[in-house]
């Protein structure tokens, strides 16, 4: 009981990126090949449950996998960008490394949108959700009327990287449906992504 009870507590960390696994949950890479290597003995009976620290993300990679098996595409996210490369990049790196832990491939072109582009660059993505990258004062400025472009384009899914604060009922009014931030369940979000895009 208290190895579960234990296994339970990490699992929520491990979703939640406070225990992070590179290359898996933080850093991921999915040009990557897979590792190949033969399969480990068959261990004797009894002893403690096995558990892999990375399974919850690895279920979400293998639904991207035989997505992209079947149809030659990983599932994407556009990422909405706003405003100068210093005022967006520390979140859409954070957007692109929370997608990417659960196979959904990020497109960041072109490099910043404002509400005139931003649905012809979504259109062109290929993607089917978008997630909002920029600094508070540029959200202030320029996220309601974006997150609308976006829905207007047929976005499944509008995603805001970081906390709303105030601004928080503007935006869900403008078409924002859910704030990814540092510390929330990535798991708990990828699996909902990967649901609404119909992978498998």
């Amino acid at each position: 009981e208290r190895i579960a009870a234990t296994w339970a507590e990490r699992s929520g960390r491990i979703a939640r990126r406070r225990e992070p696994i590179t290359g898996v949950s933080e850093f991921p890479q999915l040009s990557q090949a897979p590792v190949e290597r033969e399969p480990a003995p068959a261990g004797p009976g009894g002893g403690l449950p096995v558990v892999h620290r990375d399974e919850a993300y690895e279920a979400l990679r293998a639904r991207s996998d035989a997505h992209l098996a079947a149809t030659g595409a990983r599932p994407r996210v556009f990422l909405a960008a706003l405003g100068p490369a210093a005022a967006h990049t520390a979140r859409a790196t954070f957007a692109a490394s929370l997608f990417q832990a659960g196979g959904v491939e990020p497109v960041h072109d072109p490099v910043s949108v404002d509400a005139a582009t931003a649905a012809d660059a979504f259109t062109r993505s290929g993607a089917t959700v978008a997630c909002i990258c920029s600094s508070d004062a540029l959200y202030a400025e320029g996220a309601a009327p974006v997150a609308e472009a976006l829905k207007a384009a047929g976005a499944l899914r509008v995603f805001l990287a970081g906390r709303p604060g105030e601004q928080r009922e503007t935006y869900l009014r403008a078409g924002v449906d859910e704030f990814v931030v540092a510390g929330g369940d990535a798991v708990a979000v990828l699996t909902s992504v990967l649901d609404r895009m119909g992978v498998a």
